[in-house]
């Protein structure tokens, strides 16, 4: 690896104070230890008390929040990295990817997110060989952020629509604040949610960070972590990975995600994915579920995630219990398992109920029923059954 430089998390907001820079936006917009701990995403860990640290647009970040602003902070890579081998877009497709969101998104008035601010920078505390950004890769990194957290997106006004016509979800997000989608790269999201059949978001994120160290790139080293790219379609395809996978506790997950992967290259290319974004909603969840491994659940999930579609509304478990107990009782007579009719039948009532981003609305219920959070929340009885408005 050359001459590799290890660095410390940065656990504090005054620590290395020059290298923070921040975004406005209040709790009720954002809550990050819901976000990044809700089975999203896979490669965000809390070190230290509300500071996340996880790999974003192919370079190591660490987020923590105020009560006003969301902070971010983006570390070094090694000497001997580079950027186009480890995943940065370079402008032109990073600003065509911004370009087909805003086309293809749906309206809602903004958050007022938009000044960056920074902390005063102490005189003493920085890190030998750190550089304080500069301004142009602090926009940069901003845009970057501001992306993945879809802060463009009012939750405040969305949480007051579905409260309106949703008894039982303002009921339930009194609790669960600041519960928003992500958007995430198309490849990584296919990915990891392939690997989510019949398992836990434990176990998943063991899985995704074997497979990062084996076939993704290094990027540094903060303590005693190492942090690697997410795995290219070509590094998932190639001869060996199955086995490697294998190896590492994928199980008959490792078949599809191999498969998967050479299907794409063969048959679409490597930009694919990422066009899905501006295919219809029923265009690109079929397009994802011919694909080895990928059924409904996981090509919804990936459609809300990743590719822009606000309407899909995953249906796991969680959901499924959601939906008999406090919408759609009848769904538990006779229907012991979640077969292709009651999931479809699911969707579309949320749909109906709370419009076009339900997948949203599906996404604060989802975190209110993680045993994780349960505690986290004071939780009300359910209302009751909730008719649809049209």
């Amino acid at each position: 690896m050359g001459n590799s430089r290890r660095m410390c998390h940065r656990a504090s907001l005054s620590a290395c104070a020059s290298l923070w820079r921040s975004i406005p936006c209040p709790r009720s917009e954002l809550r990050l230890g819901y976000v990044l701990a809700c089975g999203q995403s896979f490669r965000w860990n809390e070190w230290n008390p509300e500071y996340w640290t996880g790999v974003l647009d192919g370079r190591v970040w660490t987020l923590t929040q105020t009560d006003d602003h969301v902070w971010y902070t983006v570390y070094s890579k090694e000497e001997g990295a580079s950027e186009e081998e480890d995943g940065f877009l370079n402008t032109t497709k990073r600003k065509r990817r911004q370009k087909d969101a805003e086309e293809k998104r749906m309206p809602c008035n903004p958050p007022k997110v938009i000044k960056t601010e920074e902390p005063e920078p102490e005189k003493e505390g920085r890190l030998v060989g750190e550089q304080v950004i500069e301004d142009r890769d602090c926009k940069k990194d901003q845009e970057i952020l501001r992306d993945y957290l879809q802060l463009n997106v009012s939750l405040k006004e969305l949480y007051q629509q579905w409260g309106k016509c949703d008894p039982n979800f303002q009921n339930v997000a009194k609790g669960f604040p600041g519960v928003r989608v992500l958007r995430q790269d198309p490849t990584e999201c296919l990915f990891a949610f392939i690997c989510t059949s019949n398992n836990h978001i434990s176990r998943i994120t063991g899985m995704i960070e074997r497979a990062c160290s084996s076939l993704g790139r290094r990027l540094c080293q903060l303590d005693s972590v190492v942090y690697y790219t997410f795995p290219t379609l070509e590094a998932l395809a190639a001869g060996d990975t199955k086995a490697k996978l294998q190896e590492l506790g994928f199980g008959y997950r490792a078949k599809f995600v191999t498969e998967s992967a050479q299907a794409i290259l063969s048959e679409h290319g490597c930009d694919w994915l990422e066009s899905l974004r501006l295919a219809p909603y029923e265009e690109a969840r079929s397009a994802l579920c011919a694909l080895p491994g990928v059924g409904a659940k996981v090509a919804d999930c990936v459609c809300l995630m990743a590719l822009d579609k606000p309407q899909a509304v995953p249906v796991d478990t969680h959901v499924w219990k959601i939906a008999k107990r406090d919408y759609l009782p009848q769904l538990g007579a006779g229907n012991k398992s979640l077969t292709g009719r009651v999931y479809k039948e699911i969707g579309d009532y949320f749909r109906t109920l709370w419009g076009p981003y339900a997948g949203w609305a599906q996404s604060v219920l989802f975190c209110s029923e993680l045993k994780k959070f349960q505690g986290s929340a004071d939780r009300k009885k359910p209302v009751g059954k909730t008719e649809p408005q049209t």
